[in-house]
């Protein structure tokens, strides 16, 4: 497993020796020696995890490969049974520009490599150019782990991340629908979309973010103040009187609801007939802690 995460890690140079390198010939490569396919015999990979491609970014590859060709070539696996037809690995987006400016045929490289190792270096790919946003990173990572049998630890190891950081990234997927629209459009970015995670009014602080162009830390530091004024709001609930019940009464049950909402998390308020009382809030892992902690005004 550790040797296989390592040639992983390496990327596809591992796979194929470099083949492209423009600092090389293809005799000094010692990879696979690229061959010419048509354009037509090739498919995208359904596993990539990188599925939104802008106009912007193919014009300007088709551009720069009507001028200077394909360097590098298209990574690609056999497609089983069927004579000729390949699946991409890697290089989609070079295919796309290439088809916009009418190519007959591109450069390929055909490598050996199962639906998981297909999976795998696509996504490794992506993440070592940066190539993919935020949500389709996370979705990457959960794909390794679903359909690879990863951990976080061992996706961390294969990508070259923290472990924090895959954790991190994987949360993203909590964010409302609207929300993630406004990261994949990059109208926010993910140091934000981090932030926003397990808060009730995400869509009305993201349009903030967005309508007061606020970075990561100002937008930190307002949720700080805003946690300090909910915790002091909350506590002037608990000096009022409180008659205990059999049950909790619909009073004790809004405020839990309350504090759920603002804080993200499950929230138990106990009465006790002397009027104290006792708070629980529950999390899962050191981030919803450190999250409260924000919330509240605290120093994580």
């Amino acid at each position: 497993m550790a040797e296989h995460h390592s040639r992983l890690g390496r990327g596809l140079a591992s796979l194929i020796g470099d083949v492209g390198d423009e600092s090389t010939t293809p005799a000094e490569q010692g990879g696979r020696k690229p061959r010419r396919a048509p354009i037509e015999s090739l498919r995208p990979n359904p596993r990539n995890p990188r599925k939104l491609f802008t106009e912007a970014e193919l014009d300007a590859l088709a551009s720069s490969i009507k001028e200077r060709g394909i360097i590098q070539p298209i990574v690609v696996r056999a497609v089983p049974e069927e004579r000729d037809s390949y699946e991409i690995i890697a290089g989609e987006r070079r295919w796309r520009a290439a088809q916009r400016i009418g190519l007959h045929d591109v450069p390929i490289a055909v490598v050996d490599a199962t639906d998981a190792q297909s999976l795998e270096f696509a996504i490794i790919e992506n993440v070592q150019r940066a190539d993919l946003n935020p949500l389709e990173e996370a979705a990457g990572y959960v794909a390794l782990m679903e359909q690879c049998n990863h951990t976080q630890e061992e996706v961390a190891h294969i990508v070259g991340k923290s472990r924090p950081h895959i954790a991190n990234t994987i949360r993203l997927l909590k964010l409302s629908p609207q929300v993630q629209t406004l990261v994949r459009s990059g109208k926010l970015s993910a140091g934000h979309a981090r932030l926003l995670v397990g808060q009730p009014n995400q869509i009305e602080i993201a349009q903030e973010i967005i309508a007061k162009e606020l970075s990561v830390r100002q937008l930190e530091e307002e949720m700080r103040a805003d946690g300090a004024r909910q915790a002091r709001e909350v506590r002037r609930e608990f000096r009022g009187p409180v008659i205990p019940t059999r049950g909790k009464d619909a009073d004790t049950r809004a405020l839990e609801k309350r504090l759920s909402d603002a804080l993200g998390l499950d929230v138990s308020v106990d009465h006790k007939a002397s009027g104290g009382g006792t708070l629980h809030i529950k999390y899962k892992d050191l981030d919803q802690l450190d999250a409260v902690l924000r919330k509240l005004g605290g120093d994580p």
